[in-house]
């Protein structure tokens, strides 16, 4: 039977940066010790004639098909721009010099 230590719970929580009361520690270390437990349950199972799945249901692509359709002229794109030049859209910088 598998168990969760606080020991362990106390090194999960330090290393997500976590900070726990030990009340907590205490609570989750027996509540990961069950599920931990229950897991060690269903490894009991034969599960040699059951196929992996993914998703219970059966699920399919609903996605249109990708096919290539004129794009908007440049001229038309940059109309309401409130900036442009060179065929682009002209924005403010955002970086400074050093970090780019």
């Amino acid at each position: 039977m598998s168990t969760i230590d606080c020991q362990t719970v106390h090194h999960v929580a330090h290393l997500a940066r976590l900070r726990m009361s030990e009340q907590d520690v205490a609570r989750f270390a027996a509540q990961l010790s069950a599920i931990l437990s229950y897991m060690d349950q269903l490894n009991e199972l034969d599960t040699r004639d059951v196929p992996p799945t993914a998703h219970p249901l059966p699920v399919s692509n609903v996605l249109r098909q990708d096919v290539a359709k004129p794009s908007v002229q440049v001229d038309v794109a940059l109309r309401e721009a409130p900036a442009h030049g060179n065929d682009f859209f002209m924005v403010p910088r955002v970086l400074d010099q050093q970090e780019a």
